[in-house]
């Protein structure tokens, strides 16, 4: 299993300032961060000990005036039990659309919804907090599921593939290139009794390539530069008339990432948004 380090990061992360911690979380998922958690002068960013670099980090900080402030120092995860840490610190339930309630197995008094999603959380990312897989989560409640076949794409805890699959998908595959997603996503199919309808894989965008005209719905909640890089090879493995879900990226990248989907045969149906963030919705021509 990889072993991952936490990033601590020090900077006025206070309210008025919060934005930047949103932009640097964004800059270091680019370059393998798929953890985040915000305090009020640091943001704590976690990442596989294979993908440390401290030299990129670095030259993200220099990229950024807004970054002048910002300090970092390094530590080496010690074993523990995440889902007490979660409990503990971060994770408390929370409905998205009305509908569906997130919540780990651990919580009492959860919120009554028509779907429920456990989430047990180890360092993947997505329990329904981030604003990108809240506004996933609510394009799924809106569209139409039932018998279709889905792909999420980078499934960090599996979440969108569990609503997927309570929403009616007939069958749903999931892949991520992380270990820890892997072994999460697995867990938590368990949990909410969806193993039937969901196969995990751990691997990356190649094992789609190629596949033609197979899914009625694609997922991708990751970054900006992986979509760019990978839309080519989801395009041949959604069928026409197919939908194409992304998201994991600012309002400003919209015209960058729609330009590829067009170039791919893809049109813009709609977007969400919140605190900047965005998730699109798009059409297979």
């Amino acid at each position: 299993m990889s072993k991952y380090l936490e990033v601590k990061f020090t900077a006025n992360f206070k309210e008025e300032n919060s934005f930047i911690s949103d932009l640097l979380s964004n800059d270091l998922a680019e370059i393998g961060f798929d953890s985040f958690t915000q305090e009020e002068s640091c943001l704590l960013a976690y990442v596989p000990e294979s993908l440390y670099d401290k030299d990129n980090i670095s030259n993200i900080i220099k990229s950024n005036p807004l970054y002048s402030d910002v300090s970092f120092s390094v530590q080496e995860m010690e074993d523990k039990d995440w889902n007490e840490e979660w409990e503990k610190n971060y994770f408390q339930p929370i409905v998205i659309a009305d509908k569906c309630v997130i919540c780990s197995a651990f919580h009492k008094n959860v919120p009554e919804a028509e779907y429920k999603i456990v989430i047990n959380p180890r360092m993947a990312f997505g329990t329904g907090h981030h604003q990108t897989t809240e506004l996933m989560i609510r394009h799924i409640a809106e569209n139409d599921f039932q018998g279709k076949k889905v792909m999420d794409m980078g499934c960090g805890t599996a979440i969108l593939s569990i609503f997927a699959a309570l929403r009616g998908a007939k069958k749903v595959d999931a892949v991520d290139i992380d270990e820890w997603a892997y072994e999460n996503s697995i867990d938590n199919l368990r949990e909410n009794g969806v193993e039937d309808i969901i196969s995990v894989r751990q691997v990356d965008a190649s094992s789609v390539s190629g596949i033609k005209e197979e899914y009625d719905i694609f997922l991708a909640n990751i970054n900006k530069n992986i979509l760019l890089a990978d839309v080519p090879a989801y395009a041949p493995s959604i069928k026409k008339g197919g939908l194409l879900f992304l998201s994991g990226f600012y309002k400003a990248d919209i015209p960058d990432i729609q330009k590829v989907a067009e170039e791919h045969g893809f049109s813009l149906v709609s977007f969400k948004e919140k605190d900047n963030w965005v998730a699109l919705c798009l059409n297979k021509c």
